[in-house]
């Protein structure tokens, strides 16, 4: 383990030496610099990294770092062969780490498990596609199958995928947004009308001020950084709220600019950064709002105002029960829960007021907690007072991760459809659609453990080790009778089969795509509503590789036959898969015609539009009490030792669960990721000191030990009380039924746990 404070900016020269890193660690170096320079392109394709979107800016360079090392991760020319697996058992593969599976290249030929031999082994396309139709139509009920989807899926894809299984007769869609902003979609939808964000990136350009709450958009979307750079410049007011001082949130040199690059200039981000607990964001904005309410209430006694009272008695409902909310909240907890002092509030609050026009953003640092759906209502009820939705440079912006996770659930990929999405699919397709709700993630596990789901099909991703209580969700996936992985490399949900798995080989975003002598293009939508097409453009080694699109009709052409849809017509052009997309979902007219202008078509937001889709057609204000308290009683009750509570985070060298290294360089941090960072004021009252090694425990009060050991101790730049440690090396410490209230969504940012000296030390000590 190796610790060196890093003084620089983020970006800079470190990103570049970075890049060139990963560019010759990819063993395709004249190829992927070509992949690079059509990543986010018109006539290129869309970076399989994160969900930001594009400015409307001509620049030659369109990617990032991490963005970088996608490309590079997916183009690389090694492959992973038949042969490969034949010189490895599963159980041999379980014992090497994440990065080894996933550095061994791409796959290349669809595998079959053999239970007997404990290897996977060459199958051809057919017997495979035979194999997924034979075990979901010898199910007693569609409902015992399970149907998962990554995020990076395309809308082609998943639009198959949904009417595939709808008509299969299901609605069980686990997806990652079950596992992320799943918060964002419902409270949003709540208030608003709407479960996306309200903004665009023009508003970008015209904010005053600009509050970001939990999130690292320096590691996990760093094209971020160029927008809130060039609202730095123009002098727009950025807030910071989040719990470690991140490098991308504090200073940026970007790599583009020749005078950053050459006399080793950058630029000030946050004009302000405040640190609170972990949970503790509600708590600091309703204390925000309790200081502006009061200014309110004496502007009034002066027939003046605060808060846009036109905009409230226009377009919102709920006000005063939220209000006197608002007054009954006690100082004293507002104080505790947030770990901010009155005048780190008031300061926020003084920002706020004096802007015109605020975007507020946030990300997982928000959505991952029991509370998320109150805190994000919180967030947009004072966006409401302030009028900050439906206005330029103002609205609600919930940053997501995965490049199309928000497209996938526009396209269908969703465990509870809404009646108007499943009128269309039976007006279009003739066919009347399940209508009660699905499984999302966790009770997908909770079937696949009590038998009663007994399939499971993986459209990419990687299912076990995304989800929480590892050791319960790997059970989970081998007692099924099937499981089936598409997916581009190896990981470790390929290594928990069922009683028979497939491997099933396919195409990434970097790859050319041809089907029936044509080159085809897919489609993505940004976090901004922003659809555009996306093409691969350097040839590659496929293989036996075949796309998602193409995978997913097979399979439904093997399982229901030509209905409703001709499959193979949709495989040989995907403009058709697109034509069903422009019949069936509101927004998508002349698709095929639209992703053809530079940038894409923007789908467009009602809310964005001051139209509320609620229950009154009125913004709503919702009310909730700040949480009694982040850790429970209940929780507490079961120790006596000191309790903090944990967040789990991505590394610099990381997207999701794929590792790309072991340097998490804005932190000073590399060579191993069992570590935990800890306040050192709380490493002495441990007793201990940095570099010790600890057991990690979760409280949660079943019956069941949580515990991950022998990681390093570190100490950190982090409030008291707090600490933080990798994802997913601490997933295995989230209960699978500690979740938001509302959403299902693991509580991966809100994990009580006790910090204890190493057991096999302590045995080495008495020995």
């Amino acid at each position: 383990m190796t610790i060196k404070k890093y003084k620089g900016a983020a970006g800079g020269w470190g990103s570049l030496a970075s890049t060139a890193k990963h560019i010759l660690h990819s063993e395709n170096v004249a190829k992927n610099v070509r992949n690079l320079l059509k990543t986010n392109q018109d006539q290129g394709f869309d970076c399989p990294g994160c969900a930001w979107g594009e400015e409307d800016k001509n620049d030659r360079f369109r990617f990032c770092e991490n963005g970088a090392k996608a490309v590079n991760w997916e183009a690389t020319s090694r492959r992973l062969t038949p042969e490969f697996f034949a010189a490895h058992s599963v159980n041999s593969l379980r014992k090497q780490t994440d990065y080894f599976l996933e550095d061994q290249g791409r796959l290349s030929d669809p595998m079959s498990y053999n239970a007997e031999t404990d290897k996977y082994e060459a199958i051809s396309w057919d017997d495979a596609y035979a194999l997924i139709a034979k075990h979901l139509n010898g199910l007693d009920s569609p409902h015992q199958a399970e149907f998962y989807t990554s995020g990076r899926a395309s809308n082609e894809a998943a639009f198959v995928y949904q009417l595939f299984v709808r008509k299969f007769g299901t609605n069980n869609f686990p997806d990652c947004s079950n596992m992320c902003h799943e918060a964002s979609g419902y409270a949003l939808g709540q208030a608003l009308g709407v479960g996306k964000g309200t903004v665009t990136m023009e508003d970008f350009k015209h904010a005053d001020a600009i509050f970001i709450f939990g999130q690292n958009p320096g590691t996990n979307h760093p094209r971020m950084l160029h927008t809130l750079l060039h609202a730095a410049d123009r002098g727009a007011r950025i807030v910071s709220f989040n719990t470690l001082k991140e490098r991308g949130l504090q200073r940026f040199a970007n790599p583009q600019n020749p005078i950053d690059m050459v006399f080793g200039t950058d630029t000030k981000l946050s004009s302000q950064y405040f640190t609170p607990n972990l949970g503790g964001d509600m708590a600091a904005v309703r204390g925000m709002v309790k200081i502006l309410l009061e200014r309110h209430e004496q502007a009034l006694l002066k027939d003046q105002h605060v808060f846009d009272v036109d905009f409230i008695a226009e377009h919102t409902s709920g006000l005063e029960t939220y209000l006197e909310q608002v007054r009954q909240t006690p100082w004293d907890l507002i104080i505790s829960q947030s770990g901010l002092s009155m005048e780190e509030i008031t300061a926020a609050a003084d920002v706020y007021q004096a802007a015109k026009s605020v975007i507020v953003t946030w990300a997982m640092g928000v959505t991952q907690h029991k509370h998320s759906v109150p805190t994000i209502n919180e967030l947009t009820n004072l966006q409401l007072l302030f009028g900050n939705v439906g206005k330029p440079g103002a609205g609600l912006c919930p940053v997501r991760g995965h490049s199309n996770v928000q497209g996938d659930r526009t396209m269908g990929i969703n465990e509870k459809p809404n009646k108007a999405f499943l009128d269309s699919i039976e007006k279009n397709f003739h066919f009347t659609p399940y209508v009660e709700e699905g499984h999302n993630a966790v009770q997908a596990v909770e079937a696949m453990l009590r038998g009663e789901s007994k399939v499971f099909i993986g459209l990419g991703g990687n299912f076990v080790t995304a989800m929480p209580d590892t050791k319960v969700t790997q059970q989970a996936m081998s007692q099924c009778d099937l499981t089936v992985n598409i997916a581009t490399k190896l990981n470790r949900t390929h290594l928990y089969p069922g009683k028979a798995a497939l491997i099933l080989p396919c195409l990434g975003r970097t790859d050319i795509d041809m089907q029936a002598g044509n080159l085809q293009r897919i489609t993505v939508e940004d976090s901004f509503s922003m659809v555009h097409a996306s093409q691969g453009v350097v040839k590659s080694d496929i293989r036996q590789m075949r796309s998602e699109p193409a995978i997913l009709a097979q399979i439904a052409k093997a399982t229901l036959g030509d209905t409703p849809v001709n499959w193979q017509e949709l495989i040989d052009d995907y403009g058709k898969i697109r034509e069903l997309i422009t019949k069936t979902i509101p927004g998508f007219d002349d698709m095929n015609k639209r992703i053809e202008g530079a940038g894409g078509f923007y789908l467009g937001n009602a809310a964005g539009r001051r139209e509320w889709n609620t229950t009154d057609n009125k913004a709503q204000f919702h009310s909730y009490p700040l949480p009694d308290a982040i850790v429970q009683a209940s929780q507490r009750a079961l120790t006596n030792n000191r309790i903090f509570v944990l967040q789990t985070l991505r590394s610099h060298d990381q997207y999701n669960t794929t590792i790309y290294g072991f340097s998490d360089r804005y932190r000073g941090l590399s060579g191993d990721r069992n570590i935990i960072l800890l306040n050192e004021d709380d490493i002495s009252a441990l007793g201990m000191k940095s570099g010790d090694k600890v057991d990690i425990e979760a409280l949660w009060g079943d019956e069941v030990i949580r515990k991950v050991t022998n990681f390093t101790l570190i100490g950190y730049d982090i409030p008291k009380g707090n600490a933080a440690a990798y994802y997913p090396e601490t997933n295995p410490l989230v209960a699978l039924g500690n979740y938001g209230d509302y959403t299902f969504t693991p509580n991966s940012k809100s994990i009580a746990i006790v910090i204890t000296p190493a057991e096999d030390l302590a045995l080495e000590r008495i020995i």
